[in-house]
């Protein structure tokens, strides 16, 4: 077999410059504006990287100081309590009202340590007489109860919270046996 020779050959951009019409201008014209166009794309993009990494960094900071002083607004909440907590301790531990001023003081705080939690989305859980639920109660005994039905809670040791109707702390109780009085 014989070999096809190609006898077209690629000529030299150059060569293809000088033989265009317009002597290639054209040609160098639209080159150069490419470059121009593409140049300033790449600036663009580098731009918009750089302040998107900016971005990035300003919100990772705030994450951080959010996180930081979270509890900022809880603690602010929270100082009337130990002011009351202050007062109730500082009163005249020789008068003869001593201990009722002192409980009326505690009384006082822990509704208003209650009130602030609550703002805070606290809820605390009502669970005498409730049915026995393993996902928000922890049985710590089984008594007989006359009064109270099975498998209902008979009496509380720890109270149980919710924190914005998810459970925070189970409430630690004592479960009927409901066994009958005689």
């Amino acid at each position: 077999m014989k070999e096809h020779k190609d006898t077209h050959k690629e000529k030299p951009v150059e060569a293809a410059e000088t033989t265009a019409p317009d002597g290639g201008a054209g040609l160098v014209a639209e080159l150069e504006k490419a470059r121009a166009e593409a140049a300033e794309a790449h600036d663009k993009l580098l731009r918009m990287a750089a302040e998107f990494d900016n971005q990035k960094k300003r919100l990772q900071r705030d994450k951080e100081l959010a996180l930081k002083f979270a509890e900022e607004n809880l603690l602010r909440e929270l100082l009337p309590c130990l002011d009351n907590l202050e007062r109730a301790l500082s009163q005249d531990r020789a008068g003869e009202d001593f201990s009722a001023k002192l409980v009326e003081g505690v009384e006082m705080t822990w509704r208003g340590l209650l009130n602030t939690l609550g703002k805070f989305g606290l809820t605390p859980m009502q669970v005498v007489g409730e049915p026995f639920d393993p996902n928000f109660h922890e049985a710590l005994a089984m008594e007989a109860s006359c009064l109270v039905p099975e498998q209902r809670v008979l009496q509380e040791y720890e109270k149980g919270y919710l924190l914005k109707d998810r459970l925070l702390r189970a409430a630690k109780v004592v479960v009927s046996k409901g066994d009958r009085c005689d």
